[in-house]
């Protein structure tokens, strides 16, 4: 028995519902990348009016060892994001700067403060990577 060829329509189907849920699940990721970010954001490095964020009290020098480790594992989940703009090498490049100054003052490395200085520089990151 000969069995058909697959009409081009049903090929172009097929391939638009694969696509699409593709295109579904890369939205999905970015989705979840863009909540991360905020969260890290909103956890360390905004505070309760008349507090200051974790990231102030660690460039002051203030921040207790669970806050420091607590900063530094939200660093490395920014590490794994995708930035919601911008080149994501750029992106990488930030957020591992920030999260080897983090762990530097997590560790008490001389340096560590004045390198965490340098890199919690918000402008910097969100002039480039922080979507209008």
């Amino acid at each position: 028995m000969k069995s058909k060829p697959t009409p081009p329509l049903a090929i172009a189907v097929a391939a638009l519902a694969l696509l699409s849920g593709f295109a579904v699940q890369l939205q999905a990721a970015d989705s979840k990348d863009e909540e991360t970010i905020k969260e890290v954001m909103k956890s360390y490095h905004k505070a309760p009016k008349g507090t200051d964020p974790v990231c102030k009290k660690a460039s002051n020098g203030q921040a207790s060892k669970e806050e420091l480790a607590k900063l530094v594992a939200g660093y490395r989940e920014l590490c794994d994001t995708k930035p919601p703009k911008g080149d994501a090498a750029s992106w990488k490049e930030k957020t591992k700067k920030l999260l080897a100054a983090a762990e530097s003052l997590e560790k008490g490395t001389p340096g560590g403060l004045e390198a965490y200085k340098e890199a919690v520089n918000c402008k910097a990151c969100h002039s480039t990577h922080k979507p209008e």
